[in-house]
């Protein structure tokens, strides 16, 4: 599963994708400095596995991961071939959600490609474009998929319905992702490569002086934000490219003389997780303490299948508890002994921090 970092040129985009990947690479003060889209996966915070650590002794510990892509910043006219628009709009119809980095400082010693930073006029324009390169897929494949309709193919008399009524949405100045659509719509919209279909999380790019993000910017990021049912992680960019460069120790006391318990891009990673509809499971055991990345409603069998194949295939059952429990009792065998541990069978649903192990046979 991967997020693309979108945005226009100039707003930090590629400042933040080098500080969540730890990359070293050189971010220029002009538009286009990224001409390839860079991919990075990064580590999920997730204090769980510490707490499973403190009660289980373990030679590594693995969390999970989000692949990020950080795509060129687009401009206005980018769905027409502007700033090599084209090619950067293939690179988001392939990735499964979006964050969209909104800067919302101002500096007259950063260029900004329409003069001034103006959040509601950045979101709109990148929306705009994203809203165009769908309308031309609608008119490349609607009146193909008419033909095929007349002979009664139900895949194509489905792809015509949700084709027509993307239309109306994409007409009316709405991004797809705001209309509401059943799961084959949805799925369609996705196999069509609808862009703004994709869930979207605004990564606000604040000052040092508003780490909160409740500067006059940010704030009407946010209201934008919550009236079209997304979220807004407020991230300073400067001060995550420091982080990033420093040692353990000096990142802990950077964070402190800023009031900050973690690098606020831990919360871009946890978010974009979130908006990917995954959640984690673990497994605990000498060798290794792992998060393994599942879908929200995904079954035990289903789970188990992440691991390996044949866990899915050879599934007797999952046996589970929390990690509160283990924090209450103090080990597995505790657990076991004051009848904590859940037997799961095929139907069970997985519940995000469980922590599994699985029983099968092949």
């Amino acid at each position: 599963m991967e997020c693309g970092i979108v945005g226009l040129p100039n707003v930090g985009k590629s400042t933040l994708f080098n500080a969540l990947t730890a990359a070293k690479i050189e971010a220029a003060n002009y538009p286009f400095c990224t001409i390839e889209p860079n991919v990075g996966v990064v580590p999920v915070p997730d204090e769980r596995l510490a707490v499973i650590n403190r009660f289980i002794e373990t030679q590594k510990i693995i969390p999970a991961s989000v692949r990020l892509v950080d795509i060129a910043g687009l401009v206005r006219g980018a769905s027409e071939g502007a700033g090599l628009g084209n090619k950067f709009l293939s690179h988001i119809r392939e990735v499964d959600a979006i964050l969209h980095v909104v800067r919302c400082f101002d500096d007259p010693d950063v260029l900004h490609v329409d003069g001034t930073p103006d959040p509601l006029r950045d979101v709109e324009t990148i929306d705009t474009e994203l809203m165009i390169a769908d309308l031309q897929v609608v008119d490349g494949v609607l009146e193909k998929n008419r033909r095929i309709a007349r002979s009664g193919d139900k895949e194509a008399i489905a792809k015509v319905a949700v084709l027509e009524k993307a239309r109306v949405e994409l007409d009316a100045g709405r991004p797809l992702r705001r209309g509401s659509w059943t799961p084959e719509e949805a799925r369609l919209l996705k196999e069509l490569g609808m862009i703004s279909a994709k869930p979207v999380l605004f990564i606000a790019n604040v000052d040092e002086d508003d780490l909160e993000g409740k500067g006059e910017l940010a704030l009407r990021l946010r209201d934008y934000a919550k009236k079209a049912g997304a979220h807004v992680v407020p991230v300073c960019a400067k001060i995550e490219a420091e982080l990033s460069e420093l040692a353990e120790a000096d990142r802990a006391e950077l964070l402190g003389s800023l009031g900050m318990k973690e690098p606020a891009l831990s919360a871009v990673a946890r978010a974009a997780y979130d908006l990917l509809g995954l959640q984690s499971y673990f497994t605990a055991g000498p060798k290794e303490i792992r998060a393994w990345t599942i879908h929200k409603g995904d079954t035990a069998p289903q789970a188990a299948g992440v691991i390996h194949t044949d866990f899915e295939k050879g599934f007797i059952r999952a046996e589970c508890y929390g990690v509160k429990d283990l924090e209450a009792l103090g080990s597995e065998k505790a657990i076991r002994d004051a009848g904590k541990l859940r037997s799961e069978g095929r139907s069970y649903i997985m519940q995000d921090g469980d922590v599994v192990h699985f029983l099968f046979n092949v």
